[in-house]
């Protein structure tokens, strides 16, 4: 007996309208009666997101109000890492779906609430007549007098009447009386664009003289790496390329288990290029070389002139002075007298 066929895709296919396209894909469309959430194409098929930051961006309008999205509660909830969600979540912030605003709570203390949009480009629209509604309430002002002559505009049905995109409400946590500091400011990108001019990276370490005897200790540590971490699997010319820098670190006095350590401790998951990892590490965390004696000697005080105690002549009074002599007032007493006679 054969396997049995799914044919229900097959029948789907000839009850579509309209002639079959040649290629690409074929869409079959089943509206959804529950458990479904809308996403307009400006956000699925958004030129300036990547792919994880629109998947991101569906998966979090699909929460209900109040769930947590920070990056560890992505995280956890999800199997992507807190890097990738943090670059997701940066993207959706340069481009107005995300927000970030503080808030005073009625106890007073201020936290951050992360406010999503799922279609921010209605919401800067609606800025032109008034503030966002993530923004504080501004002054009641007096609207101005409507003149007689002009008539009244249609009113707009409420069934036809568009629907402002649903935010949560902020503004019934905040506190009248003294309203949260707020940032007026508009999105700025905090992703650089593709074309934006890269920083060079700085050069590999060299030792002073790359001796056989540190080429040789260098290259060992490098190729054993692959038995304490077996994400470090280095070829033959990373190992060349590498080497010179671990040999600066061994010239260093650095000992061979503290550069083992370094390198291998806390990698990341998963590791997709061992080399330029390691290139980093040697080069960021290159220790300086260790002081000699004669830095870590102390400093020498400077000898401080001190005035020898003199006996006064007179009366025999000790006193300082550079020279034996009479005090001061020996002098004041028969100074005049001395002089006189």
């Amino acid at each position: 007996m054969d396997t049995p066929q799914n044919t229900a895709l097959t029948r789907a296919l000839t009850e579509l309208p309209g002639p079959l396209p040649a290629r690409g894909v074929i869409q079959i469309v089943i509206p959804h009666t529950d458990r479904f959430t809308v996403v307009g194409n400006h956000l699925a098929q958004h030129a300036g997101l990547s792919t994880v930051a629109v998947g991101f961006a569906v998966r979090i309008q699909s929460l209900p109000q109040g769930t947590e999205i920070g990056i560890k509660a992505l995280a956890a909830r999800f199997r992507e890492g807190e890097k990738l969600i943090a670059t997701a979540l940066r993207e959706l912030e340069a481009h107005g779906y995300l927000r970030r605003a503080r808030t005073r709570l009625p106890n007073g203390r201020i936290v951050t609430r992360t406010i999503f949009c799922n279609q921010p480009t209605a919401l800067l629209r609606a800025q032109v007549a008034a503030a966002p509604p993530w923004l504080p309430p501004a002054e009641p002002q007096t609207p101005p007098p409507v003149q007689d002559a002009e008539p009244a505009p249609p009113a707009i049905p409420e069934a036809a009447a568009p629907q402002a995109p649903a935010l949560p409400d902020v503004q019934q946590e905040q506190a009248p009386e003294a309203p949260a500091p707020q940032d007026h400011a508009p999105f700025v990108a905090l992703v650089p664009p593709p074309t934006a001019p890269r920083q060079p990276s700085p050069p590999l370490p060299q030792p002073r003289e790359l001796t056989a005897e540190l080429d040789r200790a260098a290259t060992a540590l490098l190729s054993d790496l692959r038995r304490h971490a077996s994400q470090l699997v280095l070829s033959e010319s990373d190992v060349r390329q590498l080497a010179p820098a671990v040999a600066a670190w061994l010239e260093r006095d650095t000992h061979p288990d503290t550069i083992r350590h370094t390198l291998t401790n806390d990698l990341p998951q998963p590791l997709r290029h061992p080399a330029k990892l390691l290139k980093h590490r040697l080069t960021v965390l290159l220790p300086p070389p260790l002081p000699g004696a004669d830095d870590l000697a102390a400093p020498a005080r400077p000898r401080i002139a001190v005035t020898p105690f003199q006996t006064c002549d007179g009366c025999e009074r000790a006193f300082r002075a550079p020279t034996p002599g009479h005090c001061r007032d020996c002098r004041n007493t028969h100074g005049p007298a001395q002089a006189a006679a």
